[in-house]
């Protein structure tokens, strides 16, 4: 059956996770920042990560900005910034506003002179998905924006995925399901979807069921997916 559908996860897939701390890193009187960034970077997403795998596992969820706040206090105070107010403040408003990956314009573009639908289906509150989406000129260009708001509960659970059938309307078949992380890729390729792992690090394979369909080092050669 033809692709009608390509569904993007949003954070490390569209849009930079790493763009806030790079950005305040780089902002004058940040010096100690800067010489830990990656770090402080690295930590929050992680951190960000394993919250909702257990507040899902534990059946106690909560809005994704709270996890991101959550994840941030943490990683700060690992490097002893938790006092450090201002750059919490900062850190948190340039997440609003994240940076999207330089290819992603010229390839969802292309995909709608395809007609091909576009959607986001992230772990991210709406609030948070649309602010990103806007500050980076792509509301024209995405039909759709998933949240796991409407089903609370987190990804790689299956009820997420369902939701793009029951927003779109479109049988899983058709849909090409596209992330950076593997994890997000193992739990859509077992609910039913074709699906790219965009593996911009280089990293190894997941160890999980459900392998991905296509490894890509970047979002360039997704609209060729629609060309069969």
């Amino acid at each position: 059956m033809l692709l009608t559908t390509c569904v993007f996860d949003a954070y490390g897939t569209l849009f930079d996770v790493n763009a806030a701390a790079r950005i305040a890193a780089n902002e004058p009187n940040r010096e100690t920042f800067k010489e830990v960034w990656p770090s402080v970077s690295n930590q929050w997403r992680l951190k960000q990560l394993q919250y909702t795998w257990l507040r899902s596992m534990t059946h106690s969820y909560t809005d994704f900005w709270t996890v991101t706040k959550n994840s941030l206090d943490y990683a700060l105070e690992s490097h002893g910034l938790h006092e450090n107010l201002e750059l919490k403040e900062r850190l948190l408003a340039l997440y609003w506003e994240l940076q999207p990956y330089p290819e992603v314009s010229s390839i969802l573009k292309n995909l709608k002179t395809k007609g091909i639908k576009t959607a986001i289906l992230s772990n991210g509150s709406p609030e948070m998905l649309n602010s990103a989406v806007k500050s980076s000129n792509l509301s024209g260009v995405v039909d759709e924006i998933i949240s796991v708001e409407t089903v609370k509960i987190f990804k790689p659970s299956s009820v997420v995925y369902e939701q793009v059938e029951n927003v779109i309307g479109c049988s899983k078949s058709k849909v090409l399901f596209v992330s950076s992380n593997g994890w997000d890729i193992a739990g859509a390729a077992g609910f039913g979807f074709e699906t790219a792992w965009v593996n911009r690090s280089k990293d190894p394979i997941d160890r999980l069921p459900n392998k991905p369909a296509h490894i890509l080092e970047n979002l360039e050669t997704i609209p060729s997916f629609f060309d069969k």
